[in-house]
């Protein structure tokens, strides 16, 4: 286990290592650049997204959005990190809201990435879909009507609730307090289910899921609205709490983000698409596209091997020493 948190660790806070060291360097880059060039209508906080910062969202995108440390939290403090989305502490103007609007937009359109990944990795099962759809596979029928299920909670709420969530709860304190109830949440799951041993461990197939399971996940995944909390996080839990192995339960949750990830990058992508664009230029959202697909892959394909040999518990050890950290150094003024 020592082994394992050392080597998540590793993984993970070497990606916040590389958004504090480049932040920097390329805030000073980018001053530079400024004083000596004309000013322009279009520069503002949202502007300084740099071909290199839109390879580390993107990196930190595809490493996370899949493991249950939230990808959304880790975003917002890469962001803040590198001075992407701003000073929120005041009123912005039209403009500066604008362009605010177009670095959060960003952040959620770049998951594209992490939803071909998927696509990709669970073809086969993404055919059966589509066969059922069209009437040709009657398990792939099936589940098509569970993900909906599953979908369809966080796509209900979620329209209520969005405006409140952006107002209230996108920040680093917020996504601070996620982290840490989050990371404990994980730990009393794997101390129960050690506790109960290897019956704890079996469970039901993705073929045995039915609708009640699914809206049971689907609700659960309404949880992780509240920045920080990990979509992953909660549907995997879900999975295991209605029966599922862990296994079904972390493919049903892949599956499910597949869906749910698509809607919000969709529906932000047609809102803010042309603000993205204005702001930041084609080319590093192409770098963050590509960036979040490649390491998605690698998240994946580690997340799943480690989990089916071992279980939740490292997450939950990071989860709290992340937010222990990172609430430290904002109460010391160091962040």
């Amino acid at each position: 286990m020592l082994f394992a948190v050392r080597k998540l660790s590793r993984v993970l806070f070497l990606l916040l290592t590389i958004t504090m060291l480049s932040a920097p360097a390329l805030t000073e880059a980018e001053e530079t650049a400024t004083a000596t060039s004309a000013p322009s209508v279009e520069t503002g906080e949202a502007s300084k997204l740099t071909p290199l910062k839109a390879l580390v969202l993107g990196m930190v995108e595809g490493l996370t959005e899949y493991l249950p440390v939230s990808s959304t939290g880790h975003l917002l403090l890469a962001e803040r990190l590198l001075g992407i989305s701003g000073d929120t502490s005041s009123v912005p103007s039209p403009e500066k809201q604008r362009e605010r609007d177009a670095a959060d937009a960003y952040t959620i359109c770049i998951q594209a990435g992490a939803i071909i990944a998927v696509l990709g990795l669970y073809m086969k099962r993404i055919k059966r879909i589509f066969a059922g759809i069209m009437g040709r596979d009657a398990e792939g029928l099936k589940m098509a009507v569970n993900i909906v299920t599953g979908f369809l909670p966080a796509a209900v709420i979620g329209l209520l609730i969005v405006k409140i969530i952006k107002a209230y709860l996108f920040g680093v304190w917020p996504v601070v307090a996620a982290w840490f109830c989050g990371g404990v949440a994980i730990l009393l799951v794997a101390w129960y289910r050690d506790r109960k041993g290897s019956r704890s461990r079996m469970g039901k197939t993705l073929d045995e899921l039915n609708c009640r399971m699914a809206l049971v996940i689907g609700l659960a995944q309404c949880i992780a609205m509240w920045p920080g909390v990990s979509r992953s996080l909660v549907t995997i839990v879900g999975g295991l709490m209605v029966g599922l192995s862990m296994p079904a339960a972390v493919e049903f949750s892949f599956l499910l983000g597949v869906v749910t990830l698509g809607a919000a990058t969709s529906y932000d992508a047609l809102k803010h698409g042309h603000d993205i664009v204005r702001a930041f230029d084609l080319v590093p959202v192409a770098i963050g596209l590509v960036a979040a697909f490649v390491f998605a892959v690698l998240s994946v394909k580690w997340m799943v091997a480690y989990l089916n040999r071992h279980g939740l518990a490292v997450f939950g050890y990071y989860r709290v020493a992340l937010a222990v950290v990172v609430g430290l150094l904002l109460l010391t003024g160091k962040m």
